[in-house]
C-alpha cells in the first residue's frame, strides 16, 4: 500500500518546491495537501474570508499537481509544525514534505522554522525539497542514496524501498546527480523520534538534493 504523504502548502514559491517533491513521490505515496491557520477569527465575516483564503491556497496546489481530487486539510493551530504533526498522527501519514526556507539558494536545502520544529523531536519523517525544484516541472526521482547512521539501518531500508517503488537507482550520497538522500536520526535519539546529529546537520548544509529525515529506527515501508 502507498504510504500517506502530507505536503505542507501555503501558496508561496518555495512551497511549490514541496509540491514538486510530493509529485515525484506520487508513485509510492498517497498525497494530501495541508495548510495551517494559526487562529480562528472572532468576527464571522473575517473568519469566512480566512476560510476562503485557506481553501483558495489549497486549490492552487491541487491545480499545480493537476489533481482536483487530492485530499486537502485546513488545520488551525498556533504552531504550523505542531498542527501538521497532529494531522499526520490522525491521518496515519508517514511523511510530511516541506519546501526549503525562502532565502535558500537554488539547488540547496534549508529547512524553514516549521520543518525545524519537527526535526527536533518529531515522530513523523520530514522531507525538505531542494530550492528551485519546481523549475523541473513534473520531474522524477531517478537516484536515491542513504546516509550511514551508525547501527540504524532504517535509511538504507527506506532508500531501497523508494528505489524499487519509483524505479530509481540506488547511488552514493556524493553523487552530484542525486535526487534524494535519506538520512537517519542521531544514535542518541529516542526510537521513533527525530534528533539531528552534527554530521546530519552538516549533510543538510551541504546537500545538493532533496533530503528525507527519518525518526530513529523507523524505516518507511512501501
Amino acid at each position: 500500500m502507498p504510504v500517506g504523504v502530507i505536503v505542507s502548502y501555503d501558496g508561496t514559491a518555495n512551497d511549490d518546491d514541496a509540491l514538486a517533491l510530493g509529485q515525484m513521490l506520487d508513485g509510492a505515496a498517497t498525497l494530501s495537501l495541508a495548510y495551517v491557520r494559526h487562529a480562528h477569527e472572532y468576527d464571522p465575516r473575517r473568519e469566512e474570508i480566512a476560510e476562503h483564503d485557506a481553501e483558495r491556497r489549497l486549490q492552487h496546489g491541487a491545480t499545480w499537481l493537476e489533481d482536483p481530487e487530492i485530499p486537502r486539510h485546513v488545520v488551525v493551530d498556533p504552531s504550523t509544525g505542531t498542527g501538521l504533526g497532529r494531522l499526520a498522527a490522525a491521518e496515519g501519514a508517514a511523511l510530511i514534505v516541506f519546501g526549503s526556507d525562502y532565502r535558500t539558494p537554488p539547488g540547496r536545502v534549508e529547512p524553514g522554522s516549521s520543518a525545524q520544529q519537527l526535526l527536533q523531536g518529531g515522530s513523523v519523517a520530514v522531507a525538505v525539497a531542494a530550492a528551485g525544484l519546481r523549475a523541473n516541472g513534473r520531474g522524477a526521482i531517478r537516484t536515491v542514496a542513504a546516509a550511514s547512521s551508525g547501527d540504524d539501518d532504517a535509511p538504507q531500508r527506506t532508500a531501497a524501498a523508494l528505489a524499487q517503488a519509483l524505479g530509481a537507482q540506488l547511488s552514493l550520497p556524493e553523487d552530484p546527480e542525486l535526487d534524494l538522500i535519506v538520512v537517519g536520526s542521531a544514535p542518541h535519539a529516542t526510537p521513533g523520534r527525530i534528533a539531528l546529529s552534527g554530521p546530519t546537520r552538516s549533510m543538510l548544509d551541504s546537500a545538493r538534493s532533496s533530503v528525507l529525515v527519518l525518526p530513529r529506527e523507523t524505516a518507511i515501508s512501501l
